[in-house]
């Protein structure tokens, strides 16, 4: 089957969607309401600055690659990779010293090892188990869109039954308490729940297969910024076919009720010249953020998921960003550095807990990619973009340039500035900032339809992870799919991706778990 497609939103995962649909021979329309495509994975330019607004840890290599070979091309013939050595840099609240994060397994195991006795070997079984899981996800549960429950019971599954019902039912935090005592090495291995939106005791220790990616699988950053993923993507979309409409707002799905089932007739949208059309389609992709698709743009009466089942569900963190641009060098800083306070309980707590609030101190992620790439800031000045977990709550505020965004997120800015200055020992790093902009969770909503102005997407606990994540098909209206970190299989830029895969399987009536067949090279 193929016929006329419109996808909605031109992040990643629209993107990618609309890729594989011209492909595979469908005339594709994408729209997106922002003047330009990427979504979260946004890029922000000023007095030579190139700030990545968005993504800025790239794993799980091997998915990038099999997309672009899904795409008839590479990604060595799209992006240029570097793979980060260390991966990134770990500040500890009352320790002078911090701890790196290298780029091979055996320098992470000594390096556990010196922390803690015993440490070393502990990782390197950790880690063993981290691949195992792995591999079975990526088998049996990231690449299916669970369309069939009996996809679930293949003899591996089941021969691994046990011990996945005991990774699911216990948390991450329990999981690696049980094998690493002190709390630094546990805040190194639990902090990837944050990058699944939600906390170490919240996660299902399934996710310790995070830990695989970042500690032996390695960290790499594409030159040029995330934007360059993002343009590489857009380039395989138009390439195929695709017509990207930016500047253009999807306002309502249209469906065809004539037949015995709804069935999708177009996307009503208003144009940059502030017009109404229709466009057609026989077949429509969601991937702006599931809770607008679906509150907005569906018919009420033709909802799979209501207001109502959004209200029980949690939307992960929000988050207060900032886009720094410092005179003179930071060689105290990595590419990546993460700031974590002792209290965790209290930290994630203040987060997640209702009533929520921002946490006071608060830990937080500083990227410095003028580390790697020097096309990213102006001679002898630094580029930093900082992110600091917040509750997911609009009422944060909005951000603005040199200070002037609402009270509450220029606060958690300067908190952080003065944190990164005191623990990094750069002690006139406020002094030094020569541009600055700020993002809140406010800004998330007005400007991606953030459900609650979260910064992620719906968090990766138990009743919202693998085959309790919402689906990527219409349960009411044929024609009607999804795609993106709202749904299957999951938050970040290599699940966006296999999402605009799954999309394709559920064209195709494909139940497989497994990666799609990748195309012969000739």
């Amino acid at each position: 089957m193929t016929g006329h497609a419109v996808v909605i939103g031109g992040g990643i995962s629209g993107l990618a969607s609309a890729a594989l649909l011209a492909r595979e021979g469908w005339r594709v329309d994408l729209v997106e309401r922002q003047g330009a495509v990427g979504g979260r994975a946004g890029v922000w330019e000023h007095d030579g600055f190139r700030f990545d607004t968005g993504p800025s840890w790239l794993l799980m290599r091997e998915v990038f690659e099999h997309f672009f070979a899904l795409c008839g091309t590479s990604l060595d013939a799209e992006l240029d990779l570097v793979q980060l050595d260390p991966a990134y840099r770990v500040f500890f609240e009352g320790y002078e010293d911090p701890l790196e994060i290298r780029a091979h397994r055996a320098a992470n195991l000594a390096a556990f090892e010196a922390v803690e006795h015993g440490a070393g070997d502990a990782l390197d079984d950790y880690l063993e188990s981290a691949r195992e899981v792995y591999v079975l996800a990526v088998r049996r549960f990231l690449y299916g869109t669970f369309a069939s429950k009996r996809s679930l019971l293949t003899r591996d599954v089941v021969r691994h039954g046990r011990r996945l019902t005991s990774l699911l039912t216990r948390s991450l935090a329990t999981h690696v308490a049980a094998r690493f005592r002190d709390h630094r090495l546990r805040q190194v291995l639990g902090y990837p729940a944050v990058f699944l939106g939600t906390a170490p005791d919240r996660a299902p220790s399934m996710y310790h297969l995070m830990s695989w990616m970042d500690l032996a699988d390695g960290v790499f950053y594409p030159v040029g910024g995330f934007g360059s993923l993002v343009a590489a993507v857009e380039r395989v979309a138009t390439g195929a076919g695709t017509r990207i409409r930016t500047s253009t707002t999807a306002t309502a799905i249209e469906v065809d009720r004539s037949g015995s089932r709804p069935t999708v007739a177009g996307v009503r949208v208003v144009g940059p010249d502030g017009r109404t059309d229709v466009i057609p389609a026989d077949l429509v992709v969601g991937a702006a953020d599931l809770h607008h698709v679906e509150t907005a743009l569906v018919p009420e009466d033709l909802r799979t998921r209501p207001e109502a089942w959004w209200s029980a569900r949690d939307p992960g963190p929000g988050a207060v960003l900032a886009c720094l641009g410092v005179s003179g060098a930071l060689p105290q800083l990595a590419h990546h550095s993460l700031f974590f306070t002792r209290d965790w309980s209290r930290n994630f707590g203040d987060i997640f807990d209702h009533p929520t609030r921002v946490p006071d101190p608060a830990s937080a992620y500083v990227c410095r990619p003028s580390a790697t790439d020097g096309s990213v800031a102006p001679a002898a000045h630094e580029n930093l973009f900082v992110l600091v977990p917040v509750p997911a709550d609009p009422g944060i505020g909005h951000g603005g340039f040199d200070g002037a965004g609402d009270p509450t997120v220029e606060k958690v800015v300067d908190a952080a500035v003065a944190q990164i200055a005191a623990w990094a020992d750069v002690p006139d790093l406020a002094d030094r900032i020569v541009v600055r902009r700020t993002i809140g969770p406010a800004d998330f909503v007005a400007d991606l339809n953030a459900w609650s102005g979260g910064a992620l997407g719906p968090a990766h606990v138990l009743k919202q992870s693998a085959f309790f994540r919402a689906g990527n098909a219409s349960r009411k209206i044929s024609g009607l799919l999804y795609a993106g970190a709202s749904t299957i299989p999951g938050i970040g830029l290599p699940m966006c991706l296999i999402s605009a895969e799954l999309v394709l399987k559920r064209v195709r009536g494909d139940r497989s778990t497994t990666p799609l067949p990748e195309p012969v090279a000739r």
